[in-house]
């Protein structure tokens, strides 16, 4: 599966913590710092929508769509993470989650959900040569 993009991912971090908006309301909380106009914000919504990773889920009174995000947080902050941390910055050995605990993003248990994910590899390779 393909990561999200910048522009895809402030998306995804607004729904996160936002919960079912419109395409207006994701639009007026994020485009303008983004430099969006309300078209690209639509155009990456509908192509996000079409990749699985928003989905709509019912109408406002006025038909407008709501879309939910279906890409788990947790999941992919760790698959970003971990393919910074492993393939950009060739950083080997267990990484700890607590580095982001400071995150608004992250509750502590989605921490240790997050260090399980970063680290799954190395874990995974370590039992191997252990047999």
């Amino acid at each position: 599966m393909s990561k999200p993009n910048g522009s895809e991912l402030v998306i995804l971090k607004y729904l996160w913590s936002a919960g079912r908006r419109t395409a207006r309301e994701i639009h007026e909380a994020i485009g303008p710092e983004q430099n969006w106009q309300l078209s690209t914000t639509r155009t990456v919504i509908n192509r996000m929508e079409s990749k699985g990773w928003v989905k709509r889920d019912g109408e406002s009174a006025d038909s407008a769509a709501f879309y939910v995000a279906v890409l788990d947080r947790v999941e992919t902050l760790g698959g970003l993470v971990r393919q910074l941390t492993r393939q950009v910055l060739d950083l080997k050995g267990p990484l700890p989650a607590a580095l982001f605990a400071d995150s608004p993003h992250l509750s502590e248990a989605e921490l240790d959900e997050l260090d399980a994910i970063i680290n799954a590899a190395e874990d995974a390779e370590r039992a191997k040569k252990g047999r």
